[in-house]
């Protein structure tokens, strides 16, 4: 199978941008999704590099938050901060009932 090479520089911050606060990686995509890319940088007129390095950021983040948030609850469970399953579940629909209420 044939990749393309993509050279990502990936954006620390939103803001203003030096040398120091980004680096390089290199990254293999599918021909398809090399051109994708191409496309929809050519529409929000961006570089690929740019849309590449958000969309890195974005999926670490939102996957670094699914492991802290497993570690928190495994922590919990450790320490016997648990409810049982029933308990939960009563909550659990409670909850969904006054909310569903509350809908206009």
């Amino acid at each position: 199978m044939c990749y393309h090479v993509l050279y990502c520089t990936h954006q620390l911050t939103p803001k203003v941008r030096t040398m120091s606060d980004s680096t390089t990686l290199t990254v293999r995509l599918s021909p398809l999704i090399k051109k994708r890319l191409g496309r929809l940088a050519t529409h929000t007129k961006r570089t690929k590099s740019y849309l590449a390095g958000a969309a890195i950021t974005d999926f670490v983040e939102r996957e670094l938050a699914i492991v802290d948030a497993i570690k928190e609850g495994l922590d919990d469970m450790y320490a016997g901060r648990v409810i049982p399953h029933r308990t939960a579940m009563r909550r659990l629909r409670a909850t969904v009932g006054r909310a569903s209420k509350q809908k206009p």
